[in-house]
């Protein structure tokens, strides 16, 4: 029965960008997805266009995935609109970035940063990881970053919640894969979208040794692999997509 269900995708942050491409992406391989936005009605509704001329079908979910109020009372009108279903592939996606020096960062450049890139690791997964372990079958992706990694000059902030997010991967993988659950982060470095925007490309260029920036889609095609049955023994890895940076 489990087998017959929809396979059911919730992408956060999924109308624009690495989010947008997972969308289309994965919309091409017959999963029904989930485009969560909190503010960007437009673009998400662009977003499930798109899924559309992939071939596959979608729904908008709106909540602020910082917002555990919000998210739970979203998570939890949906399940009750659709109570044979559950959410089997989780793309924890959305992100924001607060660039500054330590130095000068407001407290709320820090709070907020964490807020959304980190806390909403907890926030969006804990109440959709019952349903996975109950029916034995789940993906966790989540979009850390190459500022996670290593660390990047004036991203403090950005670099403690992706690095969290790495760490707490890393953890969560260990707790559920004997429920054939596995979790999963895929770090891209600097990939072609609006988080790019303001950064000096022709300068970034010469660091990395593939001398592009990524594409969005060459991100999404790592993410189809990972909640793949064929990525089934791949669990708490956190893999790069960033041209060669080392």
């Amino acid at each position: 029965m489990i087998y017959n269900m929809r396979k059911n995708v919730l992408v956060t942050g999924g109308s624009r960008g690495i989010g947008r491409a997972v969308c289309v992406r994965l919309a091409s391989e017959g999963y029904h997805i989930i485009v969560n936005y909190v503010s960007n009605e437009t673009a998400a509704r662009e977003t499930l266009s798109l899924i559309a001329e992939a071939g596959g079908t979608g729904e908008l979910l709106k909540f602020d995935v910082g917002n555990p109020e919000e998210v739970t009372g979203a998570l939890k009108s949906w399940q009750e609109a659709n109570p044979e279903e559950y959410v089997e592939v989780l793309v924890n996606n959305a992100g924001i970035r607060r660039d500054n020096l330590m130095l000068w960062m407001e407290p709320d450049d820090w709070y907020n940063v964490l807020r959304t890139n980190l806390d909403s690791f907890y926030n969006v997964t804990r109440p959709l990881l019952q349903q996975m372990v109950v029916h034995k079958r789940g993906r966790i992706v989540s979009i850390t970053s190459l500022s996670g990694l290593k660390g990047l000059p004036g991203q403090t902030n950005y670099a403690a919640a992706k690095g969290g997010i790495i760490a707490a991967t890393k953890a969560l993988a260990q707790e559920v894969a004997g429920r054939k659950v596995t979790v999963n982060a895929v770090a891209p470095g600097f990939i072609r979208t609006d988080m790019v925007d303001g950064l000096d490309e022709a300068e970034l260029k010469k660091t990395i040794p593939a001398k592009r920036f990524g594409e969005p889609e060459e991100v999404a095609e790592l993410v189809a692999f990972l909640v793949s049955d064929k990525a089934a023994y791949i669990t708490g890895q956190t893999i790069s997509v960033n041209g060669g940076i080392y």
